[in-house]
């Protein structure tokens, strides 16, 4: 399945307001998941089938191990080569070696080969495998022949060997480029807690997660991330979903409230009642939803697919053709030749290589430049972009809350920061981290407070000599009656109060990379429409994007609307989707190109095409225009694989015969040579 065909998560949020679930979806249905983490997914005609990257990395090393003494004492289609050592007995040695490498190297094409003639659609592995099969049974039968009936048919093993390397080759360099289905899922499984807190009466017993089940009770102490998806039983605390809805604020959590497993409870202990484990939880839904997407295949592999085919039935014909037609007028022997040959010079080295050299060589021109391509079919396929949406926190932002504003009445402004230090000092919420290390640089000292406690969705409240101070919200102001003048501004504020008056206001908020106008207008000077989706509330979002001169601006996201906001601009053209977060994973999955930044999150890192070394924005436009030549270079590559076997299959039926053209084998072999050398220039002369 393509990216534009994955299963809509928009499903996600429904299920997970599911109360009840059966007994199997637990999180071994997760733990499951997980064992195709060392596989890649190969299409073959439609079908999938798993493949161990270590496997196929044995089977072309190996196989490369017996090539190498076939090419140096077998002649090509007959020619002695310049480094070509023939001795007595050195045919037998060949064919023993050649069946070694049957064995070793031909399962993944034969396995594949049936795949695609199942689904009656055969492709590239049939073709390969038809190509396998004919070199290498014809070259034992010319052995035998030749030893036992002093015949002088010719055999092909250097070919067989070379189609088997060359074909392995180009199936592992695609493998290590495009295959990391694992990743994704492995990192949101880090995010699940190893064991959960589950009540058994008065008591609370420590399980496994893969014995949870809906209706159970845990206990989440503060500090520790969800077991599960839930709603709160009993208790209240201030919960950092960041991660998952893109929230940058805590949000505070009561009773009846749900909760999100693989999300960080704060400072206080809650009971939750789990309604979603395993695949039915908001995060074994995700890692679904990134497993799926990694499927997909790039325009360019399918028009490789497609002219695989051609290239297989063409092959067919005109072999069988040649057989029928070559028969009666020049005998058996030379009708056999012309069909061999013909199957011979139908093997696609060029096009087997054809994809595979320009991933790489995309590959690495991408990471001297500061960009690590992950899934290159979507990287090299996105070559008209026209929608840029991009999360706000951590990606036009720097992701990290700081001071923007300080106001102070009635109190000198060290010792104000002295008494918010220290009553923040103990604290792990964003806001209190960043308040401190502001304090710190500044070189003051925290006041140290006795009596801290925390205010569940206010602030924290501590006592100096009898005198009890607050860090809280306006809303604490408001519920306490204590009158204040509101900061105006566009970040989270606090106020410093002593129970009284208010003593200082604090505003903290993320502040714009440097890096951010800059390639929003680049984004714009392109042809592409910037677009803003992020979790936090309108008002924020419409702060940022003014100070960018973003138009298009969605606010309080989930990653559900963001794979809803995906889709409604793919209907208009192709989109690109930039963020850092777990919560962007899934619109990053079903973008037609997805970029991660570097500082994110591993799970949106490993749910992207591409992944930038450095926070900064200015090496996406470089990116755009690499995918667009790699595109081409693809398509090239593909003319000049096929373009050799269009004209060399029909000459070596002798198709050209009634004209005087032949095409002898040997010049067949340097012309397939040729066309394989010309697709790896072609691949080298890649630039931005």
């Amino acid at each position: 399945m393509n990216k534009n065909q994955m299963h809509d998560m928009s499903s996600m949020s429904n299920q997970h307001d599911m109360s009840q679930m059966s007994h199997s979806d637990s999180m071994a249905d997760m733990s499951s998941m997980s064992q195709h983490s060392g596989h890649m997914h190969m299409m073959a005609g439609g079908n999938m089938m798993n493949m161990d990257m270590g496997d196929m990395r044995r089977r072309f090393w190996w196989s490369l191990i017996l090539m190498i003494p076939i090419i140096f004492i077998t002649p090509l289609m007959g020619l002695d080569l310049p480094f070509t050592k023939t001795f007595p007995g050195s045919n037998w040695v060949t064919a023993i070696l050649a069946t070694a490498l049957y064995i070793v190297g031909t399962k993944p094409f034969f396995t594949g080969a049936i795949a695609e003639l199942k689904q009656k659609k055969p492709a590239m592995m049939s073709l390969i495998s038809m190509g396998l099969l004919v070199t290498f049974w014809y070259s034992i039968y010319a052995l035998l022949a030749n030893t036992f009936l002093h015949s002088d048919v010719m055999d092909y093993f250097w070919e067989f060997a070379t189609l088997v390397v060359i074909m392995l080759l180009g199936h592992l360099l695609e493998m290590s480029a495009t295959m990391r289905a694992g990743d994704a899922t492995t990192e949101l499984r880090k995010l699940m807690p190893e064991t959960a807190h589950v009540q058994h009466g008065d008591t609370f017993m420590d399980m496994p997660l893969s014995s949870l089940k809906n209706g159970m009770v845990v206990q989440v102490l503060a500090g520790e991330a969800f077991p599960g998806d839930g709603l709160v039983q009993s208790g209240q605390s201030q919960i950092d979903e960041s991660l998952m809805t893109g929230e940058s604020k805590p949000i505070t959590k009561k009773v009846g409230d749900k909760v999100i497993g693989g999300t960080i409870n704060g400072d206080a202990t809650l009971l939750v009642l789990l309604n979603g484990v395993g695949n039915n939880s908001f995060i074994g839904q995700l890692e679904n939803t990134l497993t799926h997407s990694q499927n997909a295949k790039s325009q360019a592999e399918d028009l490789a697919t497609k002219v695989a085919s051609w290239l297989f039935w063409l092959a067919l014909a005109f072999a069988i053709g040649a057989f029928l037609i070559w028969t009666p007028l020049k005998g058996l022997n030379f009708a056999i030749n012309i069909a061999v040959t013909t199957l011979v010079i139908a093997c696609p080295h060029a096009l087997g290589l054809a994809i595979p050299m320009v991933i790489q060589r995309t590959k690495a021109i991408a990471a001297s430049d500061g960009i690590l391509i992950k899934n290159h079919k979507n990287v090299i396929m996105a070559k008209n972009i026209q929608y840029a949406l991009m999360d706000k926190t951590g990606t036009l932002t720097n992701g990290h809350f700081t001071v923007q504003k300080l106001v102070f009445t009635g109190i000198k402004e060290d010792d104000a920061l002295a008494i918010m230090a220290g009553l923040e000092s103990q604290s792990t919420h964003p806001l209190a981290k960043s308040l401190v290390s502001y304090v710190t640089d500044k070189k003051i000292q925290a006041t140290p407070m006795t009596q801290v406690k925390v205010l569940n969705g206010y602030g924290v409240q501590g006592q100096l000599k009898n005198v009890t101070y607050t860090l809280a919200s306006g809303r604490y102001l408001d519920e306490n009656h204590i009158q204040y003048q509101a900061l105006d501004d566009m970040g989270t504020v606090s106020y410093l109060t002593d129970g009284q008056q208010v003593l200082a206001a604090i505003s903290q908020g993320d502040s714009i990379k440097t890096s951010t106008p800059q390639f929003i207008q680049d984004l714009k000077a392109a042809g592409i429409t910037p677009v803003m989706v992020t979790g936090d509330n309108q008002q924020t979002a419409n702060h940022v994007a003014q100070q960018l001169g973003i138009t298009e601006v969605r606010a309080q996201t989930s990653p559900q609307d963001k794979i809803k906001l995906v889709k409604e601009y793919q209907s208009k053209g192709q989109v690109m989707m930039i963020g850092d977060g777990i919560n962007d994973a899934p619109a990053l999955a079903q973008a037609n190109l997805s970029i991660a930044i570097g500082a994110g999150t591993q799970v949106a890192q490993a749910s992207a095409d591409a992944v930038l070394i450095s926070p900064s924005l200015t090496k996406v436009i470089d990116l755009i225009h690499l995918a667009r030549n790699a595109n081409r270079k693809e398509i090239e590559n593909l003319w000049w694989g096929a373009g050799y076997n269009v004209l060399a299959i029909p000459a070596a039926a002798g198709l050209f015969a009634f004209a005087g053209i032949t095409l002898n084998p040997m010049i067949g072999a340097i012309v397939m040579s040729l066309s394989t050398v010309i697709v790896a220039i072609n691949a080298l002369l890649l630039r931005k």
